[in-house]
């Protein structure tokens, strides 16, 4: 059904809310994504929105998930589609396949950075130069025009990257309304203020159809940080002064994303005319339920339960020693761990087993796998003033060398590789990671070895506070190949089954000594009333995942400069021929075990 037809005749005791979903990049991920919005759909969202990674990277898996969410789960399903940086006759393959599967809602869209090189869009089908080519389009298309409900994006703190004021993007977005766009969505903002002002100019244009706010409850603080950067939002002081004391605690934060987002809701439709909300799930699904339930704008979710808890008829719920080992015992011999639900095959509840985001090497069973932009876009994004800034015009090795250890040494914030400043975390082994980038060995993700830090403790701590956290050493780094054939022989003779390690390069090539169906947990967290979370996961698929997306930036980062030129051979060179590697040491009770395995590799080999 068309999502304007149903905020029309919407004539509910609350107002409605749509549940907002990225496609995840591995099939496990993609399958428990399925298993989330089945279970949500049990809080009767008015729609679902799915989006579209830049340049069409997800058309597959977006238009994969829409349909089941449209055809197999009934609810009816709005997807993101992008149109200046698509390649020509895209858009018209997407709007087919979306309307063979039945999908009735299009959200119209510009398009995501980065742009190639340029300060501009170039747009690659002439018929798109911005959003609202896109809904004139399909208004104007005999066989989609009638097909799609057709809404639009907004920006109530601007758009990131606007070149123009507040009245000239509103006047854009009225331009959108007047093609034909039926409903707004807005990105995601936490100034209720700001929003309930921008609202009255919107109205006072003479745009008349819904605009329904983006809503994303704070997961952690350091999620938070990255994504209002990203996406150039405002947030109040008092928001920043109230994370401040918590900030080191998951749990705290994430209970305070939902008071604040019940809070932001409830002046939404109370002060403005708003008459529903958009959530953006970031694919995790109980703060979101929480957030309703706290309105009760929807009855709880059907429960779930942990595999391990025998589920009985009888009275008495008394656990003995030797009740509970033969259920452990025999939930343990049925896990799998390639198949099945994660979240009742591995020990947790479905709901909250991934609760926790998961970073670059989080579970790739996770529907939130990868680290992700609030649209599923992956990846550090460059852009051109970046490039000509602080990594200005590398054309040798050395230069390139040069870059990665001014950005240990804080003198540049970011690597195309590393969007943020090195972590307090990361400080700590800074002297290790000095040591490998000299040698030519680019650090682009580490951690050092804890032994049961305090989940309080404000370098290593996350999860609630009463526990303790662990880690195993790790590090990853590019390298030639003749330094990874001197890493591989080094391990098989003096790793003592201590030292497991990924490699992978551009063009598909795999080495490592970890089996296909081996997984190391290198991040867990106890905490009392819980059990044992693993948030930093290591194995074949995500390794790969995160492979191809490293090399994939080294192209965009060469895009930015001339063909020919002596930086674009270099770059282009450094992804034929480096290969990106991944070293775990097991011993996380010593804490130097993986730097001096590694140094006493450059030491033997006279690096």
């Amino acid at each position: 059904m068309k999502i304007i037809d149903k905020i029309t005749a919407h004539d509910g005791p609350h107002p409605f809310y749509f549940f907002e979903f990225f496609p995840p990049r591995t099939d496990q991920g993609f399958e428990n994504l399925l298993s989330r919005i089945s279970r949500l759909s049990n809080l009767r969202p008015m729609a679902v929105s799915i989006t579209w990674g830049a340049g069409g990277s997800t058309r597959d898996r977006s238009l994969d998930l829409a349909g089941l969410s449209q055809t197999e789960y009934n609810i009816d399903t709005i997807l993101h589609l992008t149109c200046t940086n698509m390649m020509q006759g895209m858009v018209d393959d997407a709007l087919a396949a979306a309307k063979s599967r039945k999908i009735e809602n299009v959200l119209a869209l510009r398009g995501a950075d980065p742009p190639r090189g340029k300060e501009e869009w170039i747009p690659i089908d002439p018929r798109f130069q911005r959003g609202v080519d896109l809904v004139s389009y399909i208004r104007s298309s005999p066989q989609y025009s009638s097909q799609f409900c057709v809404g639009v994006a907004a920006y109530p703190d601007r758009h990131p990257d606007s070149l123009h004021d507040e009245d000239t993007e509103i006047e854009y977005l009225k331009a959108k309304v007047d093609a034909g766009a039926e409903f707004i969505v807005t990105q995601l903002f936490y100034d209720v203020d700001q929003f309930l002002r921008w609202e009255k100019k919107v109205r006072a244009k003479g745009i008349r159809v819904p605009i329904i706010p983006g809503i994303m409850p704070i997961q952690t603080y350091s999620s938070f940080l990255r994504l209002i950067k990203l996406c150039g939002t405002s947030v109040p002081s008092f928001i920043m002064s109230d994370l401040d004391p918590i900030k080191h605690d998951d749990q705290l934060v994430k209970d305070y994303g939902v008071k604040l987002a019940v809070s932001m809701i409830r002046r939404l439709t109370s002060e403005g005319k708003v008459p529903g909300v958009h959530f953006s799930t970031l694919n995790l699904e109980k703060s979101v339920q929480r957030v309703l339930e706290t309105l009760q704008w929807a009855g709880a979710a059907p429960p779930t339960y942990n595999k391990l808890i025998e589920q009985d008829t009888h009275d008495d719920r008394s656990v003995t020693p030797s009740s509970a080992s033969r259920a452990a015992k025999y939930g343990l011999a049925t896990i799998s761990t390639t198949d099945g639900e994660a979240g009742s095959g591995e020990l947790n509840n479905a709901a909250t087993w991934d609760d926790f985001p998961n970073g670059r090497f989080g579970d790739f069973k996770s529907p939130a796998y990868g680290d992700q932009d609030p649209y599923g876009n992956v990846g550090t994004i460059v852009s051109y003033k970046t490039t000509l800034g602080p990594w200005g015009h590398p054309q040798t090795i050395n230069d390139l060398t040069t870059i990665f250890l001014d950005h240990l040494h804080s003198k540049i914030l970011t690597t195309p590789f590393s969007p943020t400043p090195l972590s307090p975390e990361s400080l700590t082994i800074l002297p290790h990671l000095e040591k490998l980038t000299k040698r030519g060995w680019w650090t682009v993700g580490s951690q050092p070895a804890v032994d049961g830090a305090p989940s309080s403790d404000e370098v290593f701590g996350w999860g609630p506070r009463a526990g303790f956290v662990f880690q195993k050493g790790f590090v990853e780094f590019f390298c030639t190949e003749d330094d990874l054939d001197i890493i591989e022989r080094e391990v098989a003779d003096n790793g003592k089954g201590w030292v497991h390690w990924f490699a992978g390069n551009a063009k598909g090539d795999y080495r490592g000594n970890i089996p296909d169906d081996g997984r190391n947990a290198v991040t867990w967290g106890v905490f009392t009333g819980q059990e044992i979370i693993q948030t930093t996961i290591i194995e074949r698929e995500s390794f790969l995942s995160w492979k191809d997306e490293a090399f994939s930036i080294w192209s965009e980062w060469a895009s930015h400069y001339r063909p020919g030129s002596e930086e674009r051979s270099l770059l282009d060179s450094v992804k034929k021929e480096r290969w990106l590697v991944s070293i775990t040491h097991h011993d996380y009770k010593n804490t130097e075990a993986l730097w001096t395995f590694l140094s006493d590799i450059t030491e033997t080999t006279n690096m």
